[in-house]
């Protein structure tokens, strides 16, 4: 394939999103570097160029159109305005953004009016503070958000928070509700022009690498008498298959379950009278 019919696609080069992106690409079937100083790598085989950039710099590439997709943070993509849009969420590096104020100060969203908050993302805050009518002044750090209360610098800091230890630990308190609950996601130029067939493979791939974290394959033998009510428990996709066996009066039965769902399944179908029942990893799918 020729180097114009490549995808250019951005993947974050370092950062809690890097290792994640990566993982998930390479499930999917595309060549990763191995090496954490590569900045391009070339995938001819599967139509795409991956381009390693800093993730909150991804959005700026994709919304400008020097490159087609990328990968980043829901936050980072809001923060920065561009001209980029979400099209999948890839459920990894899950996060969440908040408010948070010394302990026992008792702030509520609307004490924040003519406040100091201190953020990494004042592109997002500015938006949310604006739709919800509230006036503040922001202090843009670039890092230790937490730390800028007690140095005086501002009054409430709103930040990503993963468990709260951070903040507890130098005696904050997360008030109000989430501003954003974010995640990896993949992102696409607002203005099109994107090889439609190569995106649809990209989605496609990384679609099922999703399907078949979440699921597993679920094997088992059962009595024709309760073959209704153990499909009941495990529908499959579409349907499940079902096999006769030499043994009279026996189905064998595969159906694709969540895997979270697995064990219970396992057992309220022994006590059904199912037996043989096993459970088989999912390497890939298209469905």
């Amino acid at each position: 394939m020729s180097e114009e019919k490549l995808m250019r696609i951005a993947v974050p080069n370092k950062g809690a999103l890097s290792a994640a992106a990566a993982q998930m690409l390479t499930e999917a079937g595309y060549a990763q570097r191995s090496d954490s100083k590569e900045l391009v790598l070339v995938d001819e085989e599967n139509g795409v160029e991956f381009y390693y950039l800093r993730p909150r710099d991804i959005a700026v590439y994709v919304g400008e159109g020097t490159l087609e997709l990328g990968i980043t943070g829901r936050d980072m993509l809001i923060d920065s305005g561009a001209a980029a849009d979400e099209i999948l969420a890839l459920g990894f590096g899950v996060s969440r953004f908040r408010f948070a104020a010394p302990k026992g100060s008792g702030y509520r969203l609307a004490d924040l009016e003519g406040k100091r908050i201190a953020t990494s993302y004042p592109g997002l805050l500015g938006r949310y503070l604006s739709e919800h009518g509230i006036s503040a002044r922001l202090v843009h750090l670039d890092g230790a958000v937490e730390s800028s209360i007690s140095l005086g610098v501002a009054d409430a800091i709103a930040d990503v928070v993963e468990t709260g230890t951070t903040l507890r630990k130098v005696g904050l308190e997360l008030f109000g509700e989430p501003i954003l609950r974010s995640e990896g996601i993949l992102i696409r130029r607002s203005s099109g022009g994107i090889d439609p067939v190569i995106l649809d493979h990209v989605t496609r791939r990384l679609s099922s690498v999703l399907v078949a974290r979440d699921h597993v394959l679920m094997d088992y033998d059962c009595p024709s008498r309760v073959l209704e009510e153990a499909t009941r428990l495990t529908p499959g996709y579409a349907a499940p298959t079902i096999t006769e066996l030499a043994r009279p009066g026996w189905v064998a039965v595969r159906a694709m379950v969540r895997r979270d769902d697995a064990q219970r399944l396992m057992d309220e179908l022994w006590d059904l009278g199912a037996r043989a029942i096993l459970v088989t990893e999912l390497g890939a799918c298209r469905l």
